[in-house]
């Protein structure tokens, strides 16, 4: 029987600040309690996973227990990547540490930049600065619409964000000119991801649509998704996965455009007979409720996703391994709307595994050693530390 992991990041799930968090103006952010703490909240499968066991995700008012005998092997894990952004904190747990943080642009991008990018689109631009994705398209999208401009915008991660009515600039235009900036945005101005935010409707009541796509740097090193792919096993993508890797070790890819359909097409993968990694990303978590302190839609959104659960764990088969983590946090009960430099939760399940307390690991990376083990990978020479050997069960001779 095909072993097949499913490997799902709930997109800026983070358990508390790690000890270098000052640095980035995070020492006080703990994206699951700030959620914990609305009515909205419910996790009663990851509770019973062991969710609560793990160090530091306790609730201090004791209002969500341990479980009795949790089902899964628990943990945290620290990143040892600089920064706090999407792209390092996925290519860390896929083995590859990013030594220096990506450039970022608090004042706006230069103007040589600027320039460029206005004379290969043929568009001049609108705003470049540091702004909130909600808010540049109310402030600006008259405008865009009415000189048919780009609107161009940045945060406190490594960005290039350009947004685009969809009347004026179909989403395949504007993938386009994301696909420019992509060029333009390498060397010292190599920026994470280049980010297309398509959006609609009327002034000022714009909304932005599900038609995002990122633009994401090419690793700079080798992932466990190329040893996996070079050495014959499967890589299945989903959601935005492909492009935070530029589609670097990957097989198939799914494309969806919010949690809900993420959730569908992992739970239809169940039923295909593949070999190998299926990698996840839920980005509603981080892109609709903790960029926008939206405390009660976040957990709402991990009460659904613990909802699906129900159904997910029951149809694993023999040789699956469910693993949970996340990127980074991005805690919408602080003042800040921008990603929190924290610990992520880790939570290994299925059949082969047994509870176990993982204690805090020193990188993402963990998970792709243990990976990498399960599959005896003889190419992988990335990072990490594989728990497999602690949490493995014996075969029955």
């Amino acid at each position: 029987m095909n072993t097949r992991v499913f490997l799902i990041v709930l997109d800026s799930f983070g358990i508390g600040s790690l000890p270098d968090a000052a640095r980035y103006g995070d020492e006080n952010s703990h994206t699951l309690r700030s959620i914990a703490s609305s009515e909205k909240f419910r996790a009663d499968v990851l509770q019973n996973l062991g969710l609560f066991q793990i160090q530091g995700a306790e609730q201090k008012d004791g209002s969500f227990q341990k479980a009795a005998a949790p089902l899964a092997a628990y943990g945290r894990m620290a990143e040892r990547s600089a920064g706090k952004d999407t792209t390092a904190g996925h290519w860390e747990i896929a083995g590859l540490i990013t030594q220096q943080p990506f450039p970022t642009y608090p004042n706006g991008f230069p103007e040589e930049i600027i320039t460029l990018f206005e004379q290969k689109t043929g568009c001049s631009v609108l705003c470049n600065k540091v702004y909130s994705g909600t808010e540049v398209i109310r402030d600006y999208g008259k405008e865009q619409i009415d000189k048919k401009a780009l609107i161009v915008y940045t945060s406190a991660d490594s960005v290039f964000q350009v947004a685009a009515h969809e009347s004026v600039f179909p989403p395949q235009t504007l993938y386009r000119f994301c696909e420019t900036a992509r060029e333009l945005l390498t060397g010292k101005h190599g920026v994470g991801r280049v980010i297309a935010r398509p959006f609609t409707g009327t002034a000022p009541n714009f909304i932005r649509t599900e038609n995002r796509r990122d633009f994401s740097l090419e690793p700079t090193g080798k992932t466990l998704l190329d040893s996996l792919t070079e050495e014959g096993f499967d890589v299945l993508s989903v959601g935005k996965i492909s492009d935070i890797f530029a589609g670097r070790g990957i097989s198939e890819k799914y494309k969806t455009k919010n949690n809900a359909e993420g959730m569908a097409v992992t739970e239809n993968l169940l039923q295909k007979d593949f070999h190998g990694l299926c990698f996840v990303n839920l980005v509603d978590f981080d892109m609709l409720y903790g960029h926008r302190n939206d405390v009660d839609g976040y957990a709402q959104a991990i009460a659904a996703f613990d909802d699906w659960l129900k159904t997910f764990l029951p149809q694993l088969q023999e040789n699956d391994w469910l693993i949970l983590t996340a990127d980074h946090g991005c805690d919408p009960g602080t003042a800040s709307t921008d990603h929190s430099r924290e610990y992520v939760p880790l939570l290994v399940y299925g059949k082969q595994a047994q509870p176990k307390d993982l204690k805090t690991r020193n990188t993402f990376s963990d998970i792709a050693a243990t990976i990498a083990e399960l599959f005896h990978l003889r190419r992988y020479a990335g990072s990490g530390k594989s728990f497999l050997g602690e949490i493995q069960k014996e075969k029955e001779s």
